[in-house]
């Protein structure tokens, strides 16, 4: 059995922020990877970018230096930037090494993967907030796939496509299958709805501004609604707009929230209306605030005027769709994701399943989690806004008892 001071679980964004931190105070680690470093980036589909402009996108140690700061990075080319992160931070990366187990272990923990074990005084569990589809089971009679197994529209049996999920995810391949020429039915739950750009400036400068990504879970009235807040309707391409109103324009049909799924009957909830307005409500108060900062800062003579926002046409509710009749032959579940531990063997789960924690440190002494969303601030299951968590808790790991290293196998 190898022996370290701090196992990492997970060499995406978090597990390299954590192991950079770890590295600056000088504690012996090991970052576990069950695949390739980055792999959730690389995993998806053909067309995905970063939602989040690049200079939002700092990592500890590299801010953004390239030519494009108000662009947005192709998925599979930022799953190239970790790799090249990790190499030059001299991350301890342990690739192909899937974990199957973590257990205590006397006063640390036993780490057991697929090419060995290993003992440690700290754990910390990187292994992010969009760990597994969370889609429903069903009896649907046609193909079905998750977000992460769609590739572009080519890999859809020919047909129409409904598209469950109104979020990010959901918008961004709806509007992708409908210029491809597909007929697409996208069936709305709650969802966010924000402009790319307002004012002559990207929607995440106003929100940095604001001071919204900073804010605290500490500061929420509802902490767990605030970390159930779905994502919002953006796509990464620059100036570009993407909302509901903007695909109900391009011919794709708007239903409601899918309550379930019988073989070719897909039963849906009447909340279309409902969703939609509470959506345009929350955007309306946030672009209120940022006219509002506009006028009290003065940077009225450096930004533009404010744009109306486009009301959505809401079609004739119906509480059912006939997958055959309307030609549907694929359904895309963007329904989001839940987090999953079977390996996990230590009580610190609570009755949904997630890690209980405050600012990455569990209840069991020496464990701790990070990534997650709204862990402490807005941001930190962004990209840039994991670094803060990652010094929080290396900080910490810095002020236990060191456990020394052998890496002798």
């Amino acid at each position: 059995m190898l022996t370290t001071d701090t196992v990492v679980i997970g060499a995406g964004q978090a597990g390299l922020a954590a192991s950079r931190r770890l590295t600056e105070h000088g504690r012996d680690h090991v970052v576990l990877e069950r695949s390739r470093v980055g792999l959730r980036w690389r995993d998806t589909w053909d067309s995905l970018h970063l939602l989040t402009p690049n200079w939002l996108n700092a990592l500890p140690g590299r801010p953004y230096r390239g030519p494009d700061p108000d662009g947005f990075t192709p998925a599979a080319a930022f799953a190239d930037e970790l790799a090249d992160y990790a190499r030059s931070s001299g991350a301890p990366v342990e690739e192909h090494a899937a974990v199957e187990r973590v257990a205590r272990r006397g006063a640390g923990f036993e780490v057991v993967t697929t090419r060995g074990s290993w003992q440690a005084a700290n754990v910390v569990v990187a292994t992010g907030w969009t760990d597994r589809p969370a889609i429903p089971a069903t009896t649907a009679a046609v193909y079905q796939v998750a977000p992460r197994d769609y590739r572009n529209p080519g890999s859809l049996p020919d047909g129409g496509v409904l598209v469950v999920g109104a979020s990010a995810t959901g918008v961004q391949l709806a509007e992708e299958l409908r210029v491809a020429g597909r007929d697409v039915t996208l069936a709305v739950g709650g969802h966010s709805r924000l402009p790319r750009s307002y004012r002559g400036r990207d929607i995440y400068v106003w929100l940095d501004r604001l001071g919204v990504l900073g804010r605290t879970i500490d500061s929420m009235p509802d902490p767990v609604r605030a970390r159930r807040e779905p994502s919002a309707q953006l796509i990464g391409r620059p100036g570009h707009q993407l909302d509901l109103a903007t695909l109900a324009a391009g011919g794709v049909r708007l239903v409601g929230r899918v309550r379930g799924v019988d073989g070719h009957r897909v039963r849906l909830a009447p909340d279309l209306p409902a969703n939609v307005g509470a959506a345009d409500h929350r955007l309306g108060r946030l672009l209120a605030r940022i006219d509002r900062h506009v006028e009290t800062s003065g940077l009225r003579a450096e930004v533009g005027e404010p744009a109306p926002v486009r009301a959505v046409t809401l079609p004739h509710p119906v509480d059912e769709l006939d997958l055959r009749a309307a030609g549907v032959r694929s359904i895309i579940w963007a329904t989001g994701y839940r987090r999953a531990y079977p390996w996990l063997r230590v009580p610190v789960l609570d009755a949904h399943g997630e890690i209980r924690h405050r600012r990455g440190r569990t209840p069991v002494p020496g464990l701790y989690v990070l990534g997650q969303r709204f862990q402490h601030r807005r941001s930190s299951n962004f990209i840039g806004g994991v670094g803060c968590d990652a010094a929080f808790v290396a900080r910490h790991i810095a002020t236990r008892p060191t456990q020394e290293p052998t890496r002798v196998r």
